[in-house]
């Protein structure tokens, strides 16, 4: 809910102060930094805390930055102010999936991550939302969504903690990051394109929806029927590749999603079939982030998934600072469509990529059979 709400909301903000676009990507792009940054610490207060602990931290860290957003009007405070929740979010997700693959069993892994999924979907949907508020005072955006975040801090106050499971005391750091990139180098993809989808249509969108004459309304409609997409196939492709596999899953999505994405410039401003193509595109390509991470759990031993998750959590942040970064330069030096031929290109790589992939152990041999 956050990063669904502050992204769209503090873009639209911002163009309205006549910031030009790749000064307000630029700005968006202060959440990926703080994201980014956490994951070269985030591992170690998680194996030494636990889950629980690390989460309310994240929680309470991005509630008090939220709150603080309407007091100001500096881009630097907002760039900081963004950086924390960058560093919020990335704790509360970085806890959160990591216990979630690591205490899944095996042949349901997919389904349980898909629902963790779907809970991101719903919040994401429902965040874009909060731009209708706008006009009901300029802090109340900020103001009602705390009080969802302070409700979940409560509720998770409630819970029991637990740690992850350590890697061998003679095992080194950096031996697992390598052992990692060269075991499941294609399943730690999806976290960039993620990454750079998400930020990308979530800062870069409102600016091309209001250049094509959208309204605030149906800009931020449009960005609920990506998330709707994204939620309504969560769980079926999560219990899909359960049972045919997470790369069959992950290169069909990535196929479709490709051309949803070419597809959205020709559309123009015909409302009608751009919530058909936004909920289609959100539907394939909703699911990338969490079916890695089940496809890492396929094929790592537990005792390295925290390391896989650091890896897969840096690479959402890579593409999730280039996704605010290019779709503002794009706009201003190439092309208003720019963002959706490159999202498109990307995903379509990706697809390519697939083919030459072939892990081992589990997982490979449940896709040989």
């Amino acid at each position: 809910m956050s990063q669904g709400l502050l992204l769209p909301l503090l873009s639209i903000m911002l163009e309205d102060a006549g910031v030009s676009p790749d000064m307000n990507g630029m700005n968006s792009a202060a959440m990926y930094i703080g994201i980014f940054c956490t994951m070269f610490f985030i591992e170690r207060p998680v194996v030494r805390f636990g889950y629980k602990k690390v989460i309310l931290a994240g929680i309470a860290l991005v509630t008090l930055a939220s709150i603080l957003f309407p007091f100001t009007h500096s881009l630097a405070v907002w760039f900081v102010l963004r950086l924390l929740v960058g560093v919020g979010d990335s704790a509360l997700h970085f806890a959160t999936q990591l216990w979630i693959v690591s205490s899944s069993p095996a042949h349901a892994r997919g389904k349980y991550i898909s629902l963790y999924g779907m809970s991101y979907g719903v919040g994401f949907s429902i965040g874009p939302l909060g731009i209708n508020l706008l006009p009901l005072g300029r802090a109340v955006p900020f103001l009602v969504p705390s009080l969802f975040f302070i409700t979940v801090l409560l509720l998770v106050l409630r819970m029991k903690n637990e740690l992850p499971e350590r890697a061998a005391k003679g095992a080194a750091k950096e031996n697992r990051f390598v052992t990692t990139y060269r075991a499941a180098w294609f399943v730690l993809i999806p976290g960039l394109l993620y990454g750079l989808m998400e930020a990308s249509m979530n800062s870069s969108f409102p600016l091309y929806g209001l250049r094509i004459e959208l309204s605030q309304h149906w800009i931020s409609l449009l960005l609920l029927a990506f998330g709707i997409g994204g939620l309504i196939l969560q769980l079926p492709l999560g219990i899909w590749s359960d049972r045919i596999g997470r790369k069959p899953v992950l290169i069909g999505c990535g196929v479709i999603g490709s051309l949803a994405f070419f597809a959205i410039p020709a559309a123009g401003s015909s409302v009608a079939l751009l919530f058909v193509l936004f909920a289609i595109a959100g539907g394939v390509v909703g699911s990338f982030f969490s079916l890695g991470l089940a496809y890492a759990a396929d094929i790592l031993p537990k005792s390295i998934l925290p390391a896989a998750n650091v890896i897969a959590s840096i690479h959402f942040s890579i593409g999730s600072i280039l996704g605010p970064t290019l779709g503002g330069l794009g706009m201003r030096y190439v092309s208003d469509n720019s963002i959706f031929l490159f999202l498109s290109a990307g995903f379509l790589a990706f697809a390519l990529l697939g083919f030459g992939f072939h892990p081992k152990g589990k997982a490979g041999a449940r896709e040989s059979a």
